[in-house]
């Protein structure tokens, strides 16, 4: 039986999410599977996978094949380096300990990528509320000096009106 690695759909249209599960090769892609490996939700920045270590691990050394979404999704997680390193252990050109050295160099290098485009994004949409707010308060006192520009000139004659008056009417006298 060929076994692979697949996405299962689910969720709404518009606000899908996948579960990772083992499945018969000749299944529906909805249909029955073996084994629920994880849960991947692209719907949220970065991607959210929560998948089963090392039930994932044991499946792809016991020869399940993955599609090329899940190998990408593995491969994000860890799990294809993991299994490349302990095949290197079964070959003899590692060590155990080796092994768990690089992997755990490996996944802190992961966390730390990780950790700085959430930073990034979350500085990222700070700044851009700042800009919005920016260009908002400057159309804002555009607004008003449009405003003030309409009310004054009537103030202004309003202000001048007396002294002509004043003027016209002296001439009229010494007439």
């Amino acid at each position: 039986m060929a076994v692979k690695i697949r996405l299962q759909r689910h969720g709404k249209k518009d606000r899908v999410f996948f579960h990772l599960v083992v499945a018969d090769s000749r299944a529906p892609r909805d249909g029955a599977f073996i084994e629920k490996l994880g849960v991947y939700n692209p719907n949220t920045n970065p991607a959210t996978v929560d998948i089963n270590f090392d039930s994932t691990l044991k499946w792809l050394q016991d020869g399940a094949v993955p599609t090329n979404t899940c190998k990408a999704i593995l491969s994000y997680k860890g799990v294809l380096i993991k299994k490349h390193l302990l095949d290197g252990v079964k070959k003899g050109a590692l060590t155990e300990e080796q092994v768990e050295k690089k992997f755990a160099a490996w996944l802190q290098e992961k966390e730390n990528k990780i950790n700085n485009k959430k930073d990034n994004l979350s500085t990222g949409k700070k700044s851009a509320e700042t800009k919005r707010l920016e260009v908002e308060k400057a159309a804002k006192e555009a607004k008003a000096a449009k405003v003030a520009a309409k009310v004054a000139p009537p103030i202004a004659e309003a202000a001048t009106t007396p002294e002509a008056a004043s003027e016209e009417a002296t001439p009229a006298a010494e007439a």
